[in-house]
């Protein structure tokens, strides 16, 4: 396939190769119409550049709908560096990441994702001011895990009363997929609130970490297989791990109500939001769902704020109501509604983002 075919309406796509620090990575910028793209860094060993290159353009438009749905003043946008986290790692290594970034005079703008650690990015700080989500102690605003896990709870409280009727997280249960930062902190509210879990994770600490948890605070979760969470009779489903979890062999299993969880492109494909309604089962778009991380760090470049964080999160809960009454209104799915929405979002304010000129990086990020 001609390679401008494959990368169709992408904006932007910079391969970068540098020999000395053994860096391999690609950045792919989708769309620039609402500002700078912003975008998390993933390290993966990808077994071949085409598996990197298909990954990164599948994410950073992903981050075009999510920085629309979430009402930040950024386009969306990704990178992906090919290697082993456990193995691959070194200061050089970021730092001259950080010079492709910085290459890019502004256009982008990123962070810790799957595989990438805040700590990696203080070495890239030294060569670019275009890094998000560091911690506090370099001017950063720190864990984004907690505004997601926020996020998520109020995408809960959204289904509970759009299939319940009630915004109530107790009296409910919940398949929990995936104990990382924001599915632990998750199951954590949830417990507090009273709820009935089931949970699996591929790590046994994070298990033993949560059953510990849970005896504390006198609640009792279900530990399940990887493969049993699909078949609980939980209310809600609640992927928290990796994507393409909603397919053609999970959906015939699902025995839940609604799927509401902070994990990126749950859906395979498309076609499988429409198989979930057609299954009476409600589906919460995951890029309005997970992205009270998102909401933090582009604050960040405001200088941090946690209250003014915690208020536009809050906002998730209406926007996702909002989702569902008008994919009802309009007999479409509710994957259908959301970027119908952002769409029209981005089309609206075409010419109305001059503030955030690509040619200008905000001064206020300046701080290594």
């Amino acid at each position: 396939m001609d390679m401008f075919q494959r990368i169709n309406e992408h904006q932007q796509v910079v391969f970068c190769n540098d020999e000395q620090s053994g860096l391999k990575a690609i950045i792919a910028i989708h769309n620039t119409t609402l500002g700078p793209a912003l975008g998390g860094c993933r390290m993966q060993p990808y077994k071949t550049v085409d598996d990197a290159l298909e990954d990164v353009l599948r994410l950073s438009k992903g981050m075009t709908y999510k920085c629309a749905a979430a009402d930040v003043d950024f386009g969306g946008g990704k990178a992906v560096i090919i290697g082993d986290p456990l193995k691959d790692k070194s200061p050089e290594l970021f730092r001259a990441f950080g010079q492709f970034v910085e290459g890019l005079n502004g256009r982008f703008y990123t962070g810790t994702d799957m595989g990438t650690e805040p700590e990696d990015f203080v070495h890239a700080l030294k060569e670019t001011n275009c890094i998000v989500g560091v911690e506090e102690v370099y001017g950063g605003s720190g864990d984004s895990s907690a505004p997601t896990a926020l996020g998520v709870i109020y995408g809960l409280q959204a289904t509970n009363k759009a299939v319940f009727g009630s915004e109530d997280l107790y009296g409910k249960s919940y398949a929990i997929q995936g104990l990382g930062k924001v599915g632990f902190k998750v199951a954590e509210r949830l417990m507090e609130e009273g709820a009935d879990l089931y949970v699996t994770d591929i790590h046994q600490h994070a298990i033993d970490d949560l059953v510990t948890k849970s005896k504390q605070l006198g609640t009792l979760i279900k530990v399940v297989s990887s493969q049993e969470i699909y078949q609980t009779n939980a209310d809600v489903f609640v992927p928290c791990a990796i994507g393409g979890i909603i397919n053609d062999e999970t959906i015939s299993m699902l025995n839940v109500k609604a799927v509401v969880g902070s994990a990126n492109n749950q859906l395979l494909e498309l076609r499988h939001g429409q198989m979930l309604q057609d299954k009476g089962i409600l589906y919460a778009p995951d890029y309005i769902v997970n992205a009270g991380g998102l909401i933090q760090v582009a604050d960040e470049l405001y200088e941090p704020n946690k209250e003014r964080v915690l208020r536009k999160t809050k906002a998730i809960y209406n926007s996702l109501f909002d989702i569902y009454k008008q994919a009802e209104m309009d007999s479409i799915t509710t994957v259908e509604a959301a970027n119908r929405f952002c769409e029209e979002r981005i089309k609206a304010r075409t010419k109305r983002n001059s503030f955030f000129s690509h040619s200008k990086r905000p001064k206020w990020n300046v701080r290594y």
